[in-house]
């Protein structure tokens, strides 16, 4: 057994319920991610929800589970934020974290 690696890549799909449209829910989304190292891609769905994929070191996804679970963009209202297929990766699928229309 060793140290278990702290740069470990996860993956993990995210929906956010509430009051996140219309605040600039998927650009701060984006900037945070990116200046995260966090790949993937975020967009508003035609729910009312905001949803993505994030791909990154663990330590950081799970800093930004946080920010889309409590805290959000200025204006924004969450109710709850969803996780699913959250599992480990070998190398990203992704280039960048980009928003999606």
């Amino acid at each position: 057994m060793g140290i278990p690696d702290i740069r470990m890549l996860i993956t993990v799909d995210f929906e956010v319920f509430g009051h996140v449209q219309g605040c600039y829910f998927t650009k701060n989304t984006r900037d945070l991610c990116t200046k995260a190292g966090i790949k993937g891609w975020v967009k508003n769905s035609k729910q009312g929800t905001i949803v993505g994929k994030m791909q990154g070191p663990k330590e950081e996804v799970d800093k930004m589970i946080q920010w889309l679970s409590k805290e959000g963009s200025p204006g924004s209202q969450i109710e709850k934020c969803e996780l699913r297929y959250m599992g480990t990766l070998n190398r990203l699928d992704y280039k960048d974290f980009a928003i999606r229309f």
